[in-house]
């Protein structure tokens, strides 16, 4: 009986590993700029997702504002203040605008976080010469999630 519910619970976990399959930046799918379903099967880690907003690929507070990470410097007046983010957007919403925001808001002068293509003219860093070869996603599939799941705490007070 014991071999019976050690081997459960290490299918358990097996199952639960290959649910967790990250989604490709090619292969999400948006609708209305949305995107429904994780592109990691794993849950955002909030803690992280705050530091994302800071340092990194990320730094959302390069052009918004944060009440919440007041204690940071140099927010930026570019897009619209995150404060209450979580109240104006859904999860899925949120998920969409940070992955590839041109999906929801045509025009938009914020980043792709989560593409790899598709891109009119991509740059060396400061070289000044095209980028050659694959190219990463600035944020990963979980950093995307981070970043939601501490989106998703901003709410009006």
């Amino acid at each position: 009986m014991r071999n019976l519910v050690t081997g459960a619970a290490v299918c358990a976990v097996i199952a639960t590993v290959a649910a967790a399959e990250v989604v490709a930046p090619t292969e999400v799918v948006f609708e209305d700029g949305a995107v429904a379903t994780s592109l990691t099967g794993t849950a955002g880690d909030i803690e992280n997702g705050a530091t994302l907003m800071n340092k990194g690929a990320g730094n959302c507070i390069a052009c918004h504002q944060v009440s919440a990470l007041s204690n940071l410097p140099f927010h930026g007046e570019v897009g619209p203040t995150l404060d209450g983010v979580a109240d104006r957007w859904s999860e899925a919403e949120l998920r969409g605008i940070v992955a590839n925001a041109k999906m929801m808001f045509d025009g938009t002068m914020m980043p792709s976080f989560y593409k790899t293509e598709g891109f009119i003219r991509l740059g060396d860093a400061y070289t000044g010469n095209a980028h050659e070869g694959e190219v990463a996603p600035l944020l990963t599939a979980q950093e995307v999630e981070d970043v939601v799941a501490y989106l998703m705490t901003l709410k009006e007070e």
